[in-house]
């Protein structure tokens, strides 16, 4: 039996949350497509107190904040991005054209071709999340992306100079300091200073999260990534301190990031909520996560490890951190996650910052459909045809004009028969009746 020993926000509340959402990213979109620049620095303005000269910045710039780290961080950010960059390039190598000629003279093919263009927006309000710089701006190089857009927002009232130096270590082509719906909305649709790109990626708050879903279409997405989600799965072999601070760790992330822990302990499940307790006392980001604990935590007991498969592809979370005697039994089992962190050695903070994988991953139960971003993600995979004898053409055309007979499809049919006429040994095809403008 599957029960809950704590629960969240009531999923009507919090439907009610996402329509104000949605509301106000559509005046920002309206907004920024009707008065381009001169809106997005009003936006500016209001949500971040930022009215700079200029949004994007200047190689001048951008060298200043470097030389503004220490060595030691410049190490750091190397490190991490050799990693990224790394098992990015390893995913690459994996992707292969194709050719090959599945029929005596018909060649089928398809070729992966980086976007031409990708804005990445690098969340930087509340924490400077350079990490995100890798993840996107450098897959998005590794997959051969021609022009790279990133953009972050100010933080404390300027550019932060880590975030900065990430982006031009990845590779940008351009930075901009910009942040929120703006931003998003300014690269997606252009703007008098800002041509526009073919797809965005990257994690964000609610708002921009939203604006991504009502701009998709008209550019592509990398996926729906909101705010942080993370389970816990984990068995009498866990201990309280460790599943608090899994938890809390990623719900410091936004007031609204669920963190749920899924166990068949209830001794575990108590032990859990009073370290939380403890911990939240003396966390120094507790002012946000005790918010996202007390209205979006939430702490289910189950009876099996099969009810606890059962419920986690349910959740179908972002973040799924596996403390148990057998971890693997998820790997080998589950179907929907975003990231799967195994074992009390690995966490979520591993994969956020430094260890390969992407941080970008699914929430709101996207993990159903789509992985997290990859370097796959930047690549279109196109297929291709050729025939190369005239057997072949009037082989095809043959099978082609009696399946568009049987469809209705007269214009579909003439194509085909065009080609047996043409390339074949008879010169009619009696399957084949044509309609009379056609013929003449």
């Amino acid at each position: 039996m599957i029960r809950y020993l704590k629960r969240g926000k009531d999923v009507q509340v919090r439907a009610d949350d996402d329509a104000k959402v949605r509301a106000t990213v559509e005046g920002i979109i309206q907004a920024v497509e009707a008065r381009g620049d001169a809106a997005v620095r009003d936006f500016s303005r209001q949500f971040d107190n930022w009215d700079p000269t200029d949004f994007r910045l200047s190689t001048d710039e951008i060298e200043k904040a470097r030389k503004s780290l220490s060595a030691r961080e410049i190490d750091d950010i190397t490190f991490a991005q050799k990693q990224v960059r790394n098992f990015a390039q390893i995913q690459r190598d994996s992707m292969k054209d194709v050719e090959v000629e599945t029929f005596p003279g018909v060649i089928l093919g398809h070729k992966n071709i980086p976007v031409n263009a990708v804005g990445c927006y690098i969340p930087g309000g509340k924490y400077p999340l350079l990490a995100s710089a890798h993840m996107s701006v450098l897959t998005a190089k590794v997959a051969g992306v021609k022009r790279v857009v990133a953009t972050a927002p100010p933080y404390q009232g300027a550019p932060h100079p880590a975030i900065v130096t990430a982006m031009s270590m990845a590779g940008a082509d351009e930075i901009l300091v910009l942040g929120g719906v703006q931003a998003v909305v300014a690269m997606a649709v252009g703007t008098q200073s800002i041509a526009p790109v073919d797809m965005l990626v990257g994690p964000g708050n609610m708002y921009v999260a939203e604006a991504k879903r009502q701009l998709y279409g008209r550019v592509g997405i990398d996926l729906f990534a909101g705010p942080t989600e993370t389970l816990v799965i984990a068995d009498e072999t866990a201990d309280g301190e460790m599943c608090a601070v899994d938890l809390l760790g990623q719900a410091e992330h936004g007031p609204t990031s669920p963190a749920v822990l899924l166990t068949t302990s209830e001794q575990l499940a108590r032990d859990t909520m009073a370290e939380i307790e403890r911990q939240l006392a003396i966390l120094p980001t507790a002012a946000i996560a005790s918010v996202s604990w007390a209205e979006y935590g939430e702490v289910i007991v189950c009876d099996t490890q099969e009810e606890m498969l059962q419920k986690a592809d349910e959740l179908a979370f972002e973040h799924v951190q596996v403390i148990t005697r057998d971890p693997d039994y998820f790997l080998q089992h589950m179907t929907n996650y975003g990231g799967l962190f195994l074992g009390a050695r690995t966490n979520v903070s591993f994969g956020d910052k430094v260890i390969g994988t992407n941080h970008t991953l699914p929430t709101n139960r996207n993990a159903r459909y789509t992985g997290g971003l990859w370097v796959g993600k930047f690549l279109k995979t196109c297929t291709y045809q050729k025939v190369l004898t005239d057997e072949a053409s009037a082989l095809m055309g043959e099978y082609c004009s009696r399946l568009c007979h049987m469809e209705n499809f007269a214009g579909h049919g003439e194509q085909a028969n065009l080609r047996v006429r043409r390339y074949g040994t008879r010169a009619d095809v009696p399957w084949y009746q044509p309609v009379p403008a056609l013929e003449a």
